[in-house]
């Protein structure tokens, strides 16, 4: 078994080698500008029409609703904040909830700071929003609703076909944008179906390379550009495409919905193994719900007496890589709203850690784990100053 064991992947994942062996090939052999009318660039925009079709056929969508971006922060910017700039005259209300990605959150900030009006709703002790509560907020001046599919730091899975089902129900003007980054690629997800605007999703949080992420943009859905300049994707997104990051990113998104029930199952096995493991550890407890009411691949433990990063670092010398509370924002921990939203009592709130499973793991690097957890957490219990 490797030394190393890595439990980070909601932070960032290990790359496919047919995914990082496509990039070279592309980087290397194919490189033309899909702009260009010669061979090579009839070669890449090739690449381009194959990469967005792949990923069509997963989210049962027309090709040319997806457009690709630089990662899943830029694929939420571009859909919340192009959407309330571009359908301003229809209203100026917004919504969403109080555990959302940063990426999400910081973008209905600066919005406000623009004059738009945003409510913020609260979740459940399990970090679920209740649909019935997004209705509720959904007025006659709401523009735009974004709630995300799974959440990045508890796990937790936000019911969001039947949101978007009364959201449409109420106001069917209203927009639906979901923040699948961490869903997309652990999960069935159809925007028609479940009456999704918008769609982000990023390309190395299911092993393809940092740096490629995507959006998709329902038909008649009015949006501004953020990015404006040669014209590139239909001019919603300029800039000389990432061929090698989209054609990597389709791939790899194929090889994991290929036999996706098959690895959700597993994933779920091993979550449920370390989850039990973590639990006969005293004073360590499981944030968000067990089982199947949460996301295959997402742990968030409190431990007692034990702040975070001294944990984090002890694992790390044992070659065991877990990120404190969310790894998404910066390498400085800082105290997490979405543990706030769900009650975690203020002693633990610094003393959270995430596990983050990939179909990479093995039972072998579960037990491992499990077992460094077990012999130094009581160990430093009784060194950690609180």
């Amino acid at each position: 078994m490797n030394n190393e064991i890595y439990l980070d992947n909601s932070a960032t994942t290990k790359c496919f080698p047919e995914a990082a062996e496509l990039v070279c090939r592309i980087l290397t052999e194919e490189y033309g500008n899909p702009s260009s009318m010669h061979h090579k660039g009839v070669e890449a925009e090739r690449r381009i029409t194959e990469a967005k079709q792949i990923l069509a056929d997963i989210l049962k969508v027309n090709s040319k609703n997806l457009y690709f971006t630089s990662c899943g922060t830029e694929s939420d910017h571009l859909a919340i904040a192009g959407c309330a700039r571009a359908n301003r005259r229809a209203g100026q209300h917004l919504v969403t909830t109080v555990i959302e990605h940063p990426a999400v959150l910081e973008t209905m900030h600066a919005l406000e700071e623009e004059g738009f009006d945003v409510t913020y709703l609260p979740v459940d002790g399990d970090g679920v929003v209740s649909p019935e509560a997004v209705a509720e907020a959904v007025r006659e001046d709401t523009i735009l609703v974004s709630v995300m599919h799974t959440n990045n730091e508890i796990g937790s899975l936000q019911p969001i076909a039947e949101i978007g089902r009364l959201i449409k129900e109420k106001n069917p003007k209203a927009l639906f944008h979901v923040d699948a980054v961490q869903g997309f690629g652990k999960a069935q997800i159809y925007p028609k179906r479940m009456k999704i605007d918008l769609l982000s999703a990023s390309g190395h949080k299911i092993h393809a390379p940092k740096g490629i992420g995507l959006l998709y943009v329902a038909d008649g859905v009015k949006i501004r550009p953020t990015l404006p300049g040669g014209g590139q994707q239909s001019g919603l997104r300029s800039g000389t495409e990432n061929v090698a990051g989209m054609a990597a990113m389709a791939l790899s998104a194929k090889m994991l919905y290929d036999h996706l029930d098959e690895d959700v199952d597993r994933l779920y096995a091993l979550r449920e193994r370390l989850i039990g493991q973590a639990q006969a550890i005293e004073g360590v407890h499981v944030n968000g719900k067990e089982g199947r009411g949460s996301a295959p691949h997402v742990i968030s433990l409190s431990v007692e007496g034990v702040r975070a990063e001294v944990l984090l670092h002890a694992l790390e010398e044992r070659g065991v890589y877990v990120s404190a509370g969310s790894a998404c924002s910066s390498n400085r921990p800082h105290l997490s709203e979405t543990l706030k939203a769900i009650g975690t009592p203020k002693e633990l709130l610094d003393a959270t850690i995430r596990l983050s499973l990939s179909v990479m793991n093995t039972e072998e690097e579960i037990d491992a784990a499990a077992a460094a957890l077990a012999e130094l957490i009581p160990f430093l219990r009784k060194y950690t100053r609180h």
